[in-house]
């Protein structure tokens, strides 16, 4: 365990020390590369800067008019079938735009049913077992100039769904 505990601490250290070593080695001018990347990297956050505005504000506009909690009594039936906890519905749909909005959904759960709880655990598993499909898509294949998409969306989305199963599965056996 100290050694695990070691390598954490030293990970980032040898990586810039392995850096450092291979440009002098190689004669890599170091710092002009490293200030390049920097820039590109800002110019890639300028670029996909309103992509993010936009998937922030619609998330918002959705927490905040109450179409969570409708379409959640709405398909409070089907969620009682499957043995899906329904307040976790809210969760796993807002989890596709933003982690950070999900997050927040689930310290909701978290102070009105506890960590513990069927609901508290399936939620925390569901947020680390899916991505933000749309936010991801969006600003990734923005970046690069991807237009055809394929088969991703429908990919990521039935990934999305075998996480949030498996992560229901879990909770279930862990109570």
């Amino acid at each position: 365990m100290s050694f695990l505990l070691f390598l954490s601490d030293a990970a980032i250290p040898l990586f810039i020390f392995i850096i450092v070593g291979y440009g002098l080695f190689t004669g890599c001018d170091i710092y002009n590369t490293f200030i390049h990347g920097a820039v590109r990297g800002l110019q890639i956050v300028v670029q996909i800067l309103p992509t993010l505005v936009g998937l922030m504000v619609a998330v918002g506009i959705l927490r905040a008019s109450g179409f969570m909690v409708w379409l959640a009594g709405l398909l409070a039936p089907l969620c009682k079938w499957l043995h899906f906890p329904a307040e976790l519905l809210s969760v796993a749909f807002v989890k596709l735009f933003s982690s950070s909005a999900a997050t927040g959904l689930a310290l909701d759960i978290f102070k009105e049913y506890g960590t513990d709880s069927l609901q508290g655990l399936g939620v925390s598993i569901m947020l680390s077992c899916t991505e933000s499909v749309f936010y991801t898509m969006s600003v990734y294949f923005m970046a690069v100039r991807i237009r055809k998409t394929r088969w991703t969306l429908p990919c990521a989305l039935l990934a999305t769904l075998a996480g949030i199963v498996m992560s229901m599965i879990l909770a279930y056996i862990i109570v």
